[in-house]
């Protein structure tokens, strides 16, 4: 994983690469961006100018799916079935290869990487299975797809360095982001090729604080590039997909939606917490932090303008809506056992115990309403609350967000919002801070919902 290519270019302007702040953009792109042969041609075409960029790709679409189907396989015991995959999946992949370089050089050193990845997969399958042994064969898709690029890259004159995410991306104990060892070696990477303007890394592989091969989780390929982005302190974030931005309404379910093109860094995040699937919602806080402009564009249509998410606002709109589903509602009235002021301490004390975010709150002085998406440790969290709470659980739930210019003083917007939901059930209404209205409401509801409220959306 450490082999860092550095074979000379004949095309490469011979001085030094100025690495300076602010000088340097992230390039993500999606898996569905390298999807096929054609589609890395396209991405190649596309960085292939003299900004300079650090690309993060992710790995091709489908592969971390069938590499976790692989892995579920070997927990159950199945190794034959694991293996069997994991041959159809190296297949794909040689024929990718082979599809993708005009020299047989190139195609065999592809291959020769493909069946290393392969070898190693198969080492693992014969092993007892292991949680570290599930998080190797889930880190071969971007190593592959990287060295693809890479490799492609150098066929067609252009010289780029091929960096191990590995090397410089580390969770900490807790397993959030260890900012201080990402920046230091993130640069130290970079400054390693002062004659390079290209940079090619991995999306959402890392290593722990035991050194470990671990990943950032689902969409952690945006989270790999805003801490990137952060770390080098670039001038720009790019996320590219195959849809032209960030969307007012999910067109999947509503036909009149069209992209946004400027957010507050604060309703991309809330947009991307609550079911915007374009955008991770971790990608948000690194960027913000250091205020650097995020861009999302559409790798098909490379010259439309996407969406930018910054610090800058548009004020006096309603901009978008969002969903996310998967939702339980949770009703707890205090029983009186303990007192008033400490009933809320109780309250919290049990998700965080149980380490529990919760999405949505609304309090009274006796009832909390609040909102989970994840029910792993409901039961107990239910059982150590019926001790002085009576609890109603409701689930098939989802959360409809609105975002928008929606500070207090602005009249007149919420109440168009909430006089378009008039003829739908709404379990539960939870104000944000300035720019986002929730409602919790049934699953059957979502279509109908996001259907009315679209006509709030200012385009």
């Amino acid at each position: 994983m450490s082999d860092r290519n550095r074979e000379p270019n004949r095309k490469q302007k011979n001085k030094p690469m100025n690495h300076e702040q602010g000088k340097i953009k992230i390039l993500k792109f999606g898996g569905s961006s390298v999807g096929s042969v054609e589609r890395i041609k396209h991405v190649a075409r596309l960085i292939s100018d003299e900004q300079p960029k650090v690309v993060v790709l992710s790995a091709m679409s489908g592969t971390t799916d069938a590499l976790a189907g692989i892995a579920a396989k070997l927990s159950g015991g199945d190794m034959d079935g694991a293996l069997d995959d994991a041959a159809r999946l190296e297949n794909k992949y040689s024929a990718v290869a082979d599809a993708l370089y005009r020299r047989a050089g190139s195609a065999g050193k592809a291959k020769k990487h493909i069946q290393n990845s392969f070898s190693l997969v198969r080492e693992i399958c014969r092993k007892p299975f292991t949680a570290a042994g599930e998080k190797i064969i889930l880190a071969q898709g971007e190593l592959i797809v990287t060295r693809l690029m890479y490799l492609y890259l150098a066929e067609t004159g252009v010289h780029a360095a091929l960096l191990p995410a590995v090397d410089f991306i580390r969770t900490d104990k807790c397993g959030e982001p260890d900012m201080r060892f990402i920046r230091k070696h993130a640069r130290k990477a970079i400054n390693g090729y002062p004659l390079n303007r290209i940079f090619i890394t991995q999306g959402y592989i890392c290593r722990n604080a035991s050194g470990e091969i671990d990943n950032l989780q689902r969409g952690g390929s945006d989270y790999t590039a805003s801490l990137l982005g952060a770390a080098l302190d670039a001038c720009e974030i790019q996320i590219w997909t195959d849809i032209d931005g960030l969307h007012s309404n999910d067109p999947r379910i509503v036909s009149a939606t069209s992209p946004v093109r400027r957010l507050t860094f604060d309703e991309a995040s809330k947009l991307a917490h609550f079911g915007a699937k374009i955008l991770h919602p971790t990608c948000i806080l690194p960027a913000r932090q250091k205020n650097i402009p995020v861009r999302l564009l559409n790798t098909l249509d490379p010259q439309a303008p996407g969406t930018l998410i910054s610090e800058a606002a548009d004020t006096g709109r309603i901009k978008a809506v969002a969903a996310k589903d998967d939702i339980t509602y949770l009703k707890i009235r205090s029983t009186y056992k303990v007192p008033g002021y400490r009933f809320l301490d109780k309250v919290f004390h049990c998700f965080a115990r149980s380490h529990t975010p919760i999405d949505l709150m609304v309090t009274s002085d006796t009832e909390i309403s609040l909102s989970i998406d994840n029910r792993k440790h409901l039961p107990e969290i239910a059982a150590a609350l019926s001790r002085y709470a009576d609890v109603t659980v409701e689930d098939d739930m989802v959360v409809v967000c609105v975002v928008g210019d929606l500070k207090w003083y602005n009249v007149g917007f919420e109440h168009r919002i909430v006089d378009s939901l008039k003829d739908i059930p709404v379990r539960m209404i939870s104000y944000g801070d300035n720019c986002d209205i929730s409602f919790v409401l049934r699953r059957n509801d979502k279509k109908k919902a996001l259907e009315a409220l679209n006509c709030c959306v200012s385009l």
